[in-house]
Parts: structure tokens; C-alpha cells; sequence
């Protein structure tokens, strides 16, 4: 199935990722066609649910027990990018192709 430019567009916008390569959009094509199987399975009379768990009718949680503490200039020594104490993912703003360039890729694919 062919990836349209607008469905690619918005895709990347959606989740920051750049497909402007044959490669990008060769994983994509893959990833639809994976999740066209769904289609295949017979959902009449199944109705949505809001989550997996809604059958249950309270989540268990577990105690927040601390076992480390006092390591936040380690952690942000791990961080490619920082703002006073925080790390800033993901890198918005993306430059993404021009249309011309994205038509050009999902031709040759």
C-alpha cells in the first residue's frame, strides 16, 4: 500500500520523525501493512473500550518506596540537552522536507 504525501506529512509532524528518506518510508509502508492485519479480524458486536483494564474497578498500586535519592547532576549528565533542570526532549521542531522532496522519495518507493 502507498503512503500518500499528506498521510506522510502529517505523520511527521505527529511524531517528529523525519521520513524524508527511501528507507524511512520503506519502514513506514512496512509498519501499515503490519497493522492492516487488524482489518482482517471480525469486530461485529464488539463494542470500544476506553482501556484494557476498565473491567477492573480499581488499579493495585505497589508502595513508592525510595531506595536512591540525591543523583539529579548524575542524571543530567546523561542529557544531550538541558534547561536548568530539565531535559529536553523530544527535539521539536524538526526540519522536515519540502513537499517536492517528499514526493520525489515516495515515487521511487
Amino acid at each position: 500500500q502507498k503512503v500518500s504525501v499528506e498521510v506522510l506529512q502529517h505523520l511527521e509532524h505527529l511524531a517528529l520523525v523525519d521520513f524524508r528518506d527511501a528507507e524511512g518510508v520503506q519502514r513506514l509502508q512496512k509498519a501499515i501493512q503490519f497493522a492492516d492485519q487488524l482489518h482482517e479480524v471480525n469486530t461485529d458486536g464488539v463494542e470500544p473500550m476506553d482501556s484494557v483494564l476498565e473491567d477492573r474497578w480499581c488499579l493495585y498500586l505497589r508502595e513508592d518506596d525510595v531506595t536512591e535519592g540525591n543523583c539529579t547532576k548524575e542524571l543530567l549528565e546523561n542529557a544531550r540537552e538541558k534547561v536548568e533542570e530539565y531535559f529536553v526532549a523530544p527535539p521539536g521542531n524538526i526540519p522536515l522536507p519540502k513537499l517536492e522532496e517528499q514526493e520525489t522519495f515516495l515515487q521511487g518507493s
